[in-house]
């Protein structure tokens, strides 16, 4: 039987009353939300409660990044706010992935590794020399032999990573794309190229925050995920 890809939806509103109203649209066709820095940054933990209150699950995608014991007490605190997962950076290094790895309760740890909104000329420009695929492929292989439950990369990375990887870790992809929105997501595929891939999760923010009726956008994510 083949493994169903799901469905993130970002919920990248900008304070708890356009949440809300969100949430309310995407009831019953949504049960999985990511909060990210934004959000987060604005409203705090009761971003992750609200969430909680119309999902099951909630993916905190602040991407922490500092020295292994900051980012272990970050992850402890999400841990105890009940959410599914948590986003790193992989380039913080094993030591950091460890001190995650080694504590007690924890959420999913996905790591970070090339995002979607650089290209090579980007990344490049950034210090990173290998290329784009380079770069995700072993930042993928070093979260995998630490502890990593999950990488986050474009679904131009997810097949040769879950070629690689199989099962063994789960795979994020952003910056899908029904048909092309001309933003800052350079590295894109559509949610069936996306499927076809290997990713687990697709995450999906302003194609259906900016929709005319969410639900409805949400939807033919979904229904493209099936095909």
């Amino acid at each position: 039987m083949t493994k169903k890809t799901g469905l993130i939806a970002a919920l990248d509103t900008p304070d708890l009353k356009k949440t809300e109203e969100l949430l309310k649209q995407l009831s019953g066709v949504v049960d999985f939300y990511k909060v990210g820095s934004g959000l987060f940054t604005a409203a705090g933990p009761a971003a992750v409660e609200l969430a909680l209150k119309y999902g099951k699950k909630v993916f905190l995608d602040l991407k922490f990044h500092d020295i292994p014991n900051t980012v272990a007490s970050a992850v402890k605190s999400a841990a105890s706010l009940g959410v599914y997962s948590v986003s790193l950076h992989l380039s913080g290094g094993a030591e950091m992935l460890k001190a995650c790895t080694a504590l007690e309760k924890k959420p999913k740890l996905w790591g970070i590794t090339v995002l979607t909104s650089l290209d090579e000329h980007e990344l490049f420009r950034s210090g990173f020399r290998c290329g784009v695929l380079k770069t995700a492929r072993g930042l993928a292989a070093m979260g995998a032999e630490n502890g990593a439950d999950g990488v986050v990369c474009s679904p131009l990375e997810a097949a040769d990573i879950k070629k690689t990887h199989g099962d063994k870790i789960t795979v994020i992809t952003p910056g899908v794309r029904l048909e092309s929105a001309g933003d800052d997501q350079k590295r894109t595929l559509t949610p069936k190229e996306a499927a076809a891939a290997g990713a687990d999760f697709i995450v999906v923010g302003r194609p259906i925050i900016n929709a005319e009726n969410p639900a409805a956008a949400a939807a033919a994510f979904l229904e493209a995920l099936k095909q």
